[in-house]
């Protein structure tokens, strides 16, 4: 017996597979899946964060709908691989977090953020606001340094803790192999599969979208956004560098290494989360977990919105409007660091570490192989 009703489906979707075994070579699950002959609920949420949902298996399964077996793995595993957020929460008093997740939270946070800085702006001077401030600490006439520096560490700090521990209990549940604490050549593995996107191609030929014929859009989308973010939060670290190793304040001038990367990842966190939307809106709904959708969508938007508000703050930086972006693109910031730990970013630290333990397996399994 399992947890839900989903794994317990999952398991039965899993045991016709392990008969059938077509599919082994269209991603990481069903290698994975061979080498099991019972699943336990931790097997069942590790096989359903290392599936990536290109829809293949749906698209070459005998068995799946109309047939009577009904098998559809990529929406069985969507599925569980939402509730495996909310099963490793932390704190778990939050798991319900994940079923309400949506736009219109994020949002309200994002405002309530943007209007207490603008109303602590007015407060210690009205005309601060609205005035044109340039040069080296113009940000900071808005909202001190260190006021800043700790309402957005301190947000910054507890979605770190929060996902570390989510990260820890859902380790323990895959149950980790033995030596994978040590294993450098898993780690890289992972690293290399999962900054490749290696398992959303569909075995080769792409990812399934809104009909029979896959495309790589959605890979590279994908890829536009996980760059772009890490290209933006590599920009941070650099401003933060120069703010404490070097006295130099922010703004920086277009040239400086701050600005280009976040440039360049701004850039393509308004492209990739623009076309991963686009693709989200025409994918078969045969695929996917409609009832989890605004999970996905609040991230998405979330991230469009910092990239806009960082841009527009760029541009307008020297004018009087830098007080009330300034204020909103916070806002943004903050509203997407507190609600991370439970929306859609998750998936990419848990896939991460389902190929961690993937990569592990392949590695004991050939040595084992070898002897």
């Amino acid at each position: 017996m399992h947890g839900t009703r989903i794994l317990e489906e999952a398991d039965r979707l899993m045991t016709v597979c392990n008969s059938c075994r077509y599919c082994e070579g269209l991603c990481a699950v069903f290698p994975a899946m061979e080498m099991r002959r019972a699943f336990s609920d931790g097997d069942l949420n590790y096989l359903a964060n290392l599936c990536h949902s290109c829809g293949a298996c749906y698209t070459d399964c005998q068995f799946s709908p109309p047939h009577e077996f009904n098998v559809n793995v990529p929406q069985t595993l969507a599925v569980a691989r939402n509730d495996s957020y909310a099963a490793y929460v932390w704190p778990r008093a939050f798991a319900g977090a994940f079923a309400r997740n949506g736009l219109v939270i994020s949002i309200v946070a994002a405002l309530s953020v943007a209007a207490f800085i603008f109303g602590f702006a007015a407060f210690t001077d009205p005309l601060v606001l609205l005035g044109v401030h340039t040069g080296p600490g113009a940000f900071y006439k808005l909202m001190p340094h260190n006021a800043m520096a700790a309402l957005f560490g301190a947000a910054f700090l507890y979605a770190i803790v929060a996902l570390a521990m989510g990260v820890v209990a859902f380790w323990r549940d895959i149950g980790e192999p033995v030596g994978m604490k040590t294993d450098w050549r898993s780690l890289l593995q992972a690293m290399r599969d999962a900054g490749e996107l290696r398992y959303l191609d569909g075995g080769g030929v792409g990812c399934f979208n809104e009909d029979d014929k896959p495309t790589d859009r959605r890979k590279l989308y994908h890829h536009l956004t996980f760059y772009g973010f890490g290209l933006c939060f590599a920009a941070t670290c650099v401003a933060t560098l120069y703010h404490y190793l070097f006295a130099r304040e922010a703004p920086y001038a277009w040239w400086d290494l701050p600005v280009v990367l976040g440039t360049l990842g701004g850039i393509g966190l308004l492209i990739g989360p623009v076309g991963l939307l686009a693709e989200k809106r025409k994918r078969d709904p045969v695929l996917v977990d409609a009832t989890r959708m605004g999970m996905d969508v609040s991230f998405i938007v979330m991230l469009f919105l910092t990239s806009l508000t960082g841009i527009a703050l760029l541009l307008l930086r020297d004018t009087s409007a830098m007080g009330p972006l300034l204020a909103l693109h916070l806002g943004v910031v903050f509203s997407l660091f507190v609600t991370m730990p439970y929306g859609k970013f998750v998936h990419g630290i848990y896939r991460y570490v389902a190929l961690v333990r993937y990569a592990r397996e392949r590695q004991m399994m050939h040595g084992a192989g070898n002897e």
